[in-house]
């Protein structure tokens, strides 16, 4: 996985699981969920649960920043759909990251 996936993290999890020929009953079963919790993540209908990372890397064999990467991308892209955001408000968005970055190597330094 060295590009980020244009699918929804739960899209990504299916893909995943058809690729590993594994059914939704064994890949929730390695993940400690039940079938149908798992059936709604890959719906799209429940959130995935972020502390469940390592365990699904671990199980694919995936590079756990990676993983998190399309997480956290597929999190971000949600909120900025939900939130009917526009490319103005992502750009102020992004410099306030970027201000956020410069406080935080400045209070590091004191």
């Amino acid at each position: 996985m060295t590009s980020l996936m244009k699918t929804t993290f739960g899209e990504y999890i299916r893909l995943l699981r058809n690729e590993n020929e594994l059914t939704l009953t064994q890949l929730a079963a390695k993940l400690n969920l039940d079938s149908a919790n798992l059936s709604k993540i890959e719906n799209g209908k429940r959130e995935f649960d972020e502390k469940r990372l390592p365990k699904l890397a671990k199980i694919f064999k995936l590079n756990l920043t990676e993983l998190r990467n399309e997480y956290v991308t597929d999190q971000i892209g949600k909120h900025i759909y939900e939130t009917n955001c526009t490319k103005q408000l992502l750009q102020v968005a992004e410099e306030k990251a970027e201000y956020r970055r410069t406080l935080n190597k400045s209070l590091q330094t004191q």
